[in-house]
């Protein structure tokens, strides 16, 4: 039985669309290896948002170059989709796929190999030509913890900073009635929570329409899967969306389905104005602002999660205390802190205030400080009561974590047995990154 392993960068999306190739592998009677071992194939899943997302790219398809100088090595993914060309450089590559073609990967890496290797099989196309969701089925259910849900393709934002809308392509939109589909199949192989996810999960259904001409929106995805999951979904939770396309109608599904997590991805990515009209962002700091104060007072305990990006071009230091004092009123549970990266094929790479290395760290290292400062006041408001937490990781023996509806990080005694149920546990002290807590009564 040939061997085939994968390894993945980047997002959540990226996740999902490796298992669908798991899948597709395996269903052709591949074994899935670890990527560490002796394959006959190795698919490396690439990231294209920052530098550092390229050149751990590099090193992975080199790796598995060293791994097994015979192997098909195949590169999918957003850096083969931007730099097809380069990519095709690097020695030992055999297949390139981009963003699209995903459900041929295993008939392209047949070809390859029938070529015995002498002729690089790549079919990297115009992916700002792309109309239609590409459709494929999750076959691989690994874990059996959560599911990710791809319901949306593509990104027509433009932030100055981001490759990503020259990566994905133009809004793709899952239907509702694949969404069903899927949604029932997922929660009857055994998944207790579901995670939402797209490039631009917000602009899901603008796309689509109803037969009255009506546009399709994220809300009706949502209470898609909440009606198809009814017999046996314990958990839905929502990826990354655009603090702006947050809807009256969304929040008030989550205060009356508690199958719903209260957890919220809102990038922020700055705290001054000035900065996210040079972004390309489309909301003031005084929008986001009163948008979280509202989302706080209706789902309390709710986790808002965000990403900030430190030193973008222009921001004088006076700019970015600006952003240090916004992130000081808001009271995040999580903070992605990231040093900008100047991404050829951006507007923002041309800017010409471009903001010393040394200048981005420290400010990447304040920003860490104040954002694990309010990680611990979120997890200090929950000591002494009583959460659901989905166990997914076995951390060492007689440990395990897992993680509540609103994304907090909650370690316990126990076991494998444990791994994919939900459990009420009492939250009783700081533990690593999160709470220790023991269990008192399992639900699934």
């Amino acid at each position: 039985m040939p061997q085939v392993a994968f390894t993945t960068l980047g997002c959540k999306v990226n996740q999902f669309e490796t298992e669908v190739m798991e899948g597709l592998f395996k269903v052709r009677g591949y074994k899935v290896v670890d990527f560490d071992q002796h394959a006959d194939i190795y698919v490396i899943n690439t990231c294209s948002v920052t530098n550092l997302g390229e050149k751990k790219s590099r090193q992975l398809i080199r790796r598995a170059g060293r791994q097994n100088p015979a192997a098909i090595i195949a590169v999918a993914g957003c850096y083969s989709q931007v730099s097809p060309d380069k990519v095709s450089q690097i020695p030992g590559v055999d297949v390139i796929v981009g963003t699209q073609d995903r459900t041929r990967i295993v008939e392209l890496v047949e070809e390859a190999a029938n070529n015995n290797r002498t002729c690089q099989v790549n079919v990297v196309g115009d992916i700002m030509q792309a109309k239609e969701f590409e459709d494929i089925p999750l076959f691989s259910m690994p874990g059996r913890t959560r599911a990710f849900l791809k319901i949306q393709e593509g990104c027509t934002n433009f932030c100055t900073y981001c490759i990503i809308p020259y990566a994905r392509g133009p809004l793709r939109s899952r239907s509702l009635a694949s969404i069903a589909a899927e949604t029932e199949k997922l929660v009857a192989a055994g998944f207790n929570e579901i995670v939402l996810t797209g490039i631009h999960l917000g602009a899901f259904g603008r796309d689509l329409v109803h037969n009255n001409g009506a546009e399709i929106t994220l809300v009706e995805a949502v209470e898609t899967v909440l009606s198809a999951g009814v017999k046996g979904l314990m958990r839905l939770r929502l990826g990354s969306l655009e603090s702006i396309e947050l809807s009256d109608r969304l929040i008030s599904l989550m205060q009356t389905d508690n199958r719903l997590c209260p957890h919220l991805h809102l990038p922020l990515q700055s705290g001054d104005d000035q900065i996210l009209t040079a972004m390309n962002r489309q909301y003031t700091t005084a929008q986001y602002r009163e948008l979280i104060s509202n989302i706080k007072a209706q789902v309390p305990g709710i986790a808002i999660t965000t990403d900030i990006i430190a030193g973008f071009p222009g921001e004088t230091d006076e700019l970015f205390e600006n952003t240090l004092n916004f992130v000081a009123t808001i009271g995040f549970a999580k903070i992605h802190v990231f040093p900008y990266s100047r991404r050829t094929g951006t507007p923002a790479a041309e800017f010409s205030e471009q903001v010393p290395a040394a200048d981005k760290k420290i400010r990447v290292q304040r920003l860490q400080r104040l954002a694990d400062k309010q990680s611990s006041e979120f997890y200090q408001s929950f000591l002494g009561q009583k959460l659901d937490v989905l166990f997914d990781t076995v951390e060492e023996q007689g440990i395990i974590s897992g993680l509540t509806g609103n994304y907090a990080r909650i370690y316990a005694a126990g076991n494998q047995e444990s791994i994919g149920r939900i459990a009420a546990v009492k939250l009783e002290q700081f533990y690593q990154d999160g709470l220790w807590g023991e269990i008192t009564e399992y639900f699934s």
